[in-house]
């Protein structure tokens, strides 16, 4: 093999047939519900994690990979003969998943060379990095090169998103019952935005309709220097529609995927959005 080895966690929300195309290591998060732990894609596909989420009023809850979860993929990507690694994960900002990257790293050095690189964003912002490095990688690019091409490739990579309900807000405590009734009432649709690794709230609309038409507006606004871009969506079924809005306006293929368990614990059902990386 003797190329470099890309691996990310399961809050890339890659679709299988890119991630298989690339050959990237997958290391999964956990999610729980109540006291039932399920590991990511492994044990819940994401499909089956929407499923429960209809069925119950418990809110689920993500955690980290343990170091050891990594170990095996950095050393799996030894065995195979890979001349080094590059592990691509989740903001540092938002999970502790970095942590365990690095720890792994340190435990396998003398063995093969990992780098890990703070993608500091989530869901398909953090999948189009990790294609953008897969890419270079596959062209037989060395680890420096990719290492420095995935960092450069985060800091150009925006996402954006249109939540559809508040309910795991509520859920998880953030606001009281009364807060959710009238956010219900008014239908209000927060917009969230991933700045420096954190996740920033970027207005509110009233309605969906509203909230789908903002996000289109920002992709306008960048579709000259937009270079890829994903729409990501939590079981919605507008998404179609949405998709060829956004395909109108940029000269790149839209590519689509699904908000899966890590991400979703969080944004609730219903949530749209758009991940997209500029020339600059």
């Amino acid at each position: 093999m003797n190329s470099v080895q890309i691996v990310t966690d399961s809050s890339c929300d890659l679709p299988e047939d890119l991630i298989n195309q690339f050959g990237i290591g997958i290391v999964p998060l956990k999610i729980r519900f109540g006291q039932t732990e399920f590991v990511d894609r492994l044990e819940l596909t994401t499909d089956q994690f929407w499923e429960k989420c209809r069925e119950t009023d418990e809110l689920p809850s993500t955690a980290a990979p343990a170091p050891g979860a990594f170990i095996a993929e950095f050393q799996r990507a030894a065995d195979e003969g890979a001349s080094g690694v590059v592990a691509i994960v989740l903001s540092g900002e938002l999970s502790a998943t970095i942590e365990a990257a690095q720890q792994a790293a340190r435990e396998v050095e003398g063995n093969i060379d990992v780098r890990v690189v703070d993608s500091r964003t989530v869901t398909l912002g953090l999948g189009a990095v990790v294609v953008a490095a897969a890419q270079a990688a596959k062209g037989g690019a060395d680890i420096d090169e990719v290492s420095n091409i995935a960092t450069d490739s985060a800091a150009r990579t925006h996402v954006h998103a249109a939540l559809d309900t508040l309910e795991n807000l509520r859920k998880g405590g953030r606001i009281g019952a009364a807060g959710s009734l009238l956010g219900s009432m008014l239908s209000i649709k927060p917009l969230i935005e991933v700045r420096d690794g954190v996740v920033e709230p970027a207005g509110k609309q009233r309605t969906r309709t509203k909230a789908l038409s903002y996000l289109v507006k920002v992709v306008e606004e960048h579709a000259q220097q937009i270079e890829s871009i994903y729409v990501t969506h939590a079981a919605c079924d507008d998404v179609d529609s949405f998709v060829e809005r956004i395909q109108s306006l940029v000269q790149t293929d839209v590519l689509v995927g699904q908000v899966g368990p890590v991400v979703g614990a969080h944004a609730g059902i219903g949530t749209i959005g758009v991940a997209f990386q500029t020339t600059s």
